[in-house]
């Protein structure tokens, strides 16, 4: 019979194959293309293989990940991957995940997964104190921003409306309604459908000329609501919005929230960890006053994915929405662990907390701090250099590492040429993003080997690419920084 399994031989074949790869990528992260040159056939080729009966072992197996995986996979360690919120992993995040994965604990109820659970915990009072949350406070590790979201604003419906988890929605004699600013994160729509609340009811407040909310539009609208005799039940901020990482007013919206009887939850997916960096971390401490926030330590601390997170004023609002009981699971409850079963909709969790928790144990809180610290000046610096350049304009405020911008006195389609050329020819991989009616060039630096150099680089390119009248793609003449 066939195994599944490898011997001693085949584990230390394994190993090195792995640690040889793994020293490849770290060495070649500049010489590969941040964007892959896509081999469609190659694609095809993936999407249709058969699975053999007797499988192909371990040499043909990393030979094939090195050919076929590797060249069409995008680049997002390389410092000038700008198009998203999605930095490189951290140096330990590789090794913390296999182990994760050997030691496969289901983080689910607390025999199963004991050192996991009491890790997560861990984790988790560390996110909380970051904010100086109270000791009632708790949540768990989630695959993102999105689920975070999802699970809050599950949490809020619990807590809003009585006889919610027998009777649903389908009982209510009113509309239950949510607020979001204009440029909050989609997954507030997607969440109400999901629920069930549907989209039509959640209402998008205008912005600012900084694209915070707008208090005095968020208490017209609730007002409004209640006048036509619906419910207004959650308000979700944002401590980071994707576009230009706006932070909204949350201390007003605290106490707007807290004199309506709202839940608050705040999206700081991306912004929150800033709350690292002491330029910035007064602006984000107020978070600590919403009744829930969500985190990814997938960004700023620099695991892999999944590492999301959601934290809780007071623990207990989860386990009212998410506690349910069956005949084949434990019912013992423990004073040191936890059931993170009864903290979310999930039953089999992956130990997402380990490669959180190993690195801020080898690497220490200090170092990414700096790491913070340095993704910071990093954009100020892009900043400067595109007022500085003669040809570019920044067009909206950058409170932390969104810098949005246009090439001047160029129209729509020049800005789409311009990503779209300085990506094809190996510059940087930055995005596209409309800022108050306006297309805009987003670069967002979330990688701590983003340099100096690498921006100057960015920019001069720039300055070739506007200079270059009529053809953004004119200038074929460039080597990569290094």
């Amino acid at each position: 019979m066939r195994s599944v399994n490898l011997d001693e031989a085949q584990i230390l074949e394994a190993g090195s194959r792995l640690t040889g790869l793994l020293q490849e990528l770290e060495r070649t992260i500049r010489e590969r293309p941040i964007a892959s040159v896509l081999d469609r056939s190659e694609l095809a080729r993936l999407r249709e293989m058969p699975f053999s009966s007797e499988g192909i072992g371990i040499d043909r197996l990393f030979s094939e990940i090195r050919s076929s995986v590797i060249p069409n996979s995008t680049n997002t360690a390389h410092p000038r991957f700008l198009a998203y919120v999605l930095g490189p992993s951290n140096g330990i995040a590789p090794f913390a995940d296999a182990i994760a994965s050997a030691l496969n604990q289901n983080c689910n109820f607390w025999q199963l997964s004991p050192a996991a659970n009491a890790i997560e915990q861990n984790v988790i009072s560390w996110l909380a104190a970051q904010f100086e949350y109270p000791d009632t406070a708790g949540g768990l590790l989630t695959s993102g921003g999105s689920m975070a979201t999802l699970i809050a604003l599950s949490t809020a419906l619990h807590a809003h409306a009585s006889r919610f988890r027998e009777s649903g929605l389908q009982r209510r004699r009113s509309t239950l309604v949510a607020y979001a600013s204009a440029e909050a994160h989609q997954c507030v729509e997607k969440c109400a459908a999901i629920l069930g609340l549907g989209t039509d009811h959640v209402r998008r407040i205008p912005t600012d000329a900084a694209c915070q909310l707008r208090i005095d539009q968020l208490s017209s609208a609730i007002d409004e609501d209640r006048r036509r005799g619906d419910t207004p039940f959650c308000v979700v901020a944002s401590a980071g919005t994707v576009t230009t990482g706006a932070i909204d007013p949350i201390d007003e919206l605290a106490q707007l929230c807290q004199a309506h009887r709202l839940w608050l939850h705040v999206d700081a997916a991306y912004g929150g960890l800033f709350v690292l960096s002491a330029r910035v971390r007064h602006q984000l401490l107020p978070c600590g006053r919403a009744d829930s926030i969500a985190l990814d330590p997938h960004k700023l601390l620099f695991a892999p994915l999944e590492a999301g997170s959601l934290l809780v004023r007071n623990r207990r609002a989860l386990e009212r929405a998410f506690r349910f009981e069956a005949a084949y699971l434990p019912d013992d409850d423990d004073p040191l662990l936890t059931n993170f079963m009864h903290a979310g909709p999930e039953l089999s969790r992956r130990f997402k907390a380990f490669k959180v928790w190993c690195a801020l144990r080898a690497f220490g809180v200090g170092a990414f701090v700096a790491a913070v610290d340095h993704t910071l000046d990093m954009a100020r610096l892009l900043e400067r250099r595109l007022a500085e350049s003669g040809v570019c304009e920044v067009v909206a405020p950058g409170p932390l590492t969104a810098v949005c911008f246009r090439v001047s006195n160029r129209d729509d389609a020049f800005q789409r040429q311009v990503v779209a050329a300085l990506r094809g020819d190996g510059t940087a991989f930055v995005g596209l993003a409309t800022v108050r009616g306006r297309l805009a060039i987003r670069a967002c630096v979330a990688n701590y080997r983003t340099t100096a150099s690498d921006i100057d680089y960015i920019v001069d390119r720039l300055v070739a690419r506007a200079d270059s009248r009529s053809d953004p793609h004119g200038d074929d003449s460039h080597s990569p920084g290094t």
